[in-house]
């Protein structure tokens, strides 16, 4: 009767050493978590092209940092740097040239970019037909679904059309009139020859066959800070630590994505994209290596921003260039 009496009691004392352990790691975790700095982040579009951001966050990179991120989806660079503005998002991730609007806006605290996360325009071309050998030629004569105007995909399509000898004016017609999320949804439903979409969108399309990729515009529009990272340069000033974290973490994404294969890469950021299967994701993710989409640092070169701003003026979108050191913070 005593030993099953001291056995008992040794069960119970086993429980309850248990439950104070689990108790003391959850306390000790929320300890953790109400430490880290909760950053709210206004995300142009949720995208694969944007692989090297989630897989800081799946990886745990930013709360290496003591940094929680809240994603918000906010669609259209436009909306992101209002989010900024009004302080319903401490940083916009967009197009660059988002801040290069604020800036010739006149706003006094005016945005600066501090990191980027993709190198070229990250929408690919999609055709209603498979054309073999396409060309840029084979777009005379139709009508291409191509984006807001005065955003990046579309004005980065006009000046690759027009580096190779066709006017988009009188050439072909793009329609701008299509809200962004809505693009794939319209050339399904029969509007437009071509369509320019980001990833998994293309890919969906390929897979139902309503349309075939023909041509990356990032590959013909060349090496821009497409996509990245800015606040209000007050915000800058008075976060200079959790910026140059926030930063570190997004590299350690970049680093990620480069030193592992594209399978690897699609394993993280599964949980990001629950209606996407791992096949396809590792189909995106190649896709987007194939063009060389991420960049190896954070960093970007006056050249880069240069030619971001020589699309700008192509298309009309400004009178003239703003300084490198006027719109870009780097950590001193």
């Amino acid at each position: 009767m005593k030993k099953k009496v001291s056995l008992f009691v040794i069960i119970i004392l086993l429980l309850v050493i248990f439950m104070l352990g689990a108790l003391f790691l959850d306390f000790n975790n929320s300890s953790k978590n109400k430490d880290n700095i909760r950053v709210r982040v206004a995300e142009v579009a949720h995208t694969i092209f944007y692989a090297p951001q989630y897989v800081a966050i799946e990886n745990g990179y930013f709360e290496e940092y003591g940094i929680e991120v809240e994603l918000i989806l906010t669609a259209g660079a436009d909306k992101v740097t209002a989010a900024v503005l009004s302080g319903d998002a401490d940083i916009g991730f967009s197009g660059s040239e988002a801040t290069i609007y604020v800036y010739n806006g006149g706003e006094k605290d005016y945005l600066k970019t501090f990191a980027q996360l993709t190198q070229k325009d990250g929408s690919f071309l999609v055709a209603r037909e498979k054309i073999d050998d396409f060309d840029l030629t084979d777009l005379k004569g139709k009508n291409i679904i191509g984006g807001r105007a005065f955003g990046m995909p579309e004005m980065t399509l006009r000046y690759a059309l027009r580096q190779n000898g066709i006017d988009p004016n009188q050439d072909l017609f793009i329609d701008t009139s299509v809200a962004f999320s809505a693009m794939s949804g319209a050339f399904i439903g029969g509007q437009g020859d071509f369509v320019t979409l980001f990833e998994p969108n293309a890919l969906e399309l390929e897979k139902n066959g309503y349309g075939y990729v023909v041509a990356s515009v990032g590959e013909l529009g060349g090496i821009v800070p497409y996509t990245s990272y800015s606040a209000r340069s007050s915000y800058i000033k008075e976060n200079k630590d959790l910026i140059s974290n926030f930063t570190k973490a997004i590299q350690k994404g970049l680093d990620f994505v480069h030193s592992h294969s594209d399978k690897e890469v699609a394993e993280v950021i599964l949980k990001q994209f629950p209606d996407t299967s791992l096949t396809d994701l590792e189909k995106v993710v190649a896709r987007y290596r194939k063009i060389d989409a991420w960049p190896t640092t954070t960093e970007f070169s006056k050249e880069s921003f240069d030619h971001l701003q020589d699309i700008m003026l192509d298309y009309g979108a400004i009178e003239e260039k703003v300084l490198y050191s006027k719109l870009i913070y780097n950590e001193e």
